[in-house]
């Protein structure tokens, strides 16, 4: 599918585009250019890469031009330039919505002008029901990018909604590890708190799955294993032997007990398709009357898809999961 083909990825520096070049880079592709705005992770990354595939590009998603003048020549975009920590977002939310908000809709508008074949935007499992900021304003990236796929004609728009990545940076896993290292209490906000769990090579195939199948203003969340945050700390103790305490702190604010990948109304319509599910992008027009007269009675019988419902990992293999992502030695 990338034979030959050119390849940009938004905030490119980060967890999701490292993996991604280490998937792709030594294959048939032509180039992938990482378009982000530190000039620091750009500089690391070219001297780890060595790799005259890799090109780098300045540039911010809330500035329109920028965006405009690496797509020149590009044949398809991977979306994962956001604001993702929920903190942050909280204290400054008009920040969340310049990068995850009004930075996408620079991204599609330029896609689209600059007539990308395919657009593939990442988005989170927080962005159903939210309740903060960063997931409001990606509930939103995902609206502006099902009406953008309503009017373009030659760019195909395609959204991922995921998980917990593992390991990702920023994530709870990096600061076990840190705490059982220093030999410090492991701090848990909730044992009983769940969340997916997707490795950042499970975050990439789900992309090119999306990439593959996917039709212009498609969703498509891969189906994942959950965990307890309990169950995650006791499985990290375990790997290193360690004799480090778990203390309890509290739920964060903005914090929610379980996350949810499908509403249940997204439920209702989502294709299975095995290890993923679809969901098309509702077709309904500006006749507001249909909203009354049309429905469903048995959506309210459906349940969320979540991580509270989803299989649960047993302590076994949580462990070979966490093994398998590098989690093994101090």
């Amino acid at each position: 599918m990338f034979n030959n083909k050119v390849l940009l990825i938004t905030g490119g520096t980060g967890s999701f585009g490292n993996a991604v070049l280490k998937r792709f880079l030594n294959t048939s592709i032509k180039e992938i250019r990482i378009f982000s705005r530190d000039e620091k992770k750009q500089h690391d990354m070219r001297v780890q890469m060595q790799n005259p595939k890799l090109k780098f590009y300045i540039g911010d998603v809330r500035d329109y031009n920028s965006i405009y003048a690496a797509l020149d020549g590009v044949d398809f975009v991977f979306h994962a330039a956001a604001l993702k920590q929920v903190p942050s977002c909280e204290f400054y939310p008009i920040e969340a919505v310049k990068t995850n908000v009004l930075g996408t809709e620079n991204v599609l508008n330029a896609a689209i002008n600059r007539k990308v074949k395919k657009v593939i935007c990442l988005s989170t499992d927080k962005a159903v029901y939210p309740i903060n900021a960063m997931g409001i304003s990606k509930a939103m990236m995902e609206k502006v990018m099902v009406a953008k796929s309503r009017e373009s004609k030659e760019t195909i728009l395609v959204g991922t909604r995921y998980g917990n990545v593992m390991a990702s940076r920023g994530s709870v896993i990096p600061l076990f590890y840190d705490q059982i290292k220093k030999n410090e209490s492991i701090t848990v906000t909730d044992s009983e708190m769940s969340r997916f769990m997707m490795t950042l090579d499970n975050a990439v195939e789900l992309v090119l799955y999306a990439f593959e199948h996917g039709n212009s203003g498609d969703i498509f969340v891969q189906k994942s294993p959950a965990s307890t945050i309990g169950e995650l700390a006791n499985a990290m103790v375990k790997i290193y032997n360690s004799k480090v305490d778990i203390k309890i702190i509290g739920t964060r604010h903005a914090e929610k007990l379980y996350e949810t990948l499908l509403a249940r109304e997204e439920v209702q319509i989502a294709e299975d398709l095995g290890n993923y599910f679809r969901v098309a992008a509702d077709n309904r027009d500006l006749n507001y009357n249909k909203y009354f007269t049309e429905g469903s009675g048995s959506i309210s019988q459906i349940e969320d898809y979540h991580s509270h419902n989803t299989k649960r990992l047993t302590e076994n293999e949580l462990i070979e999961l966490l093994k398998s992502i590098g989690y093994s030695n101090i």
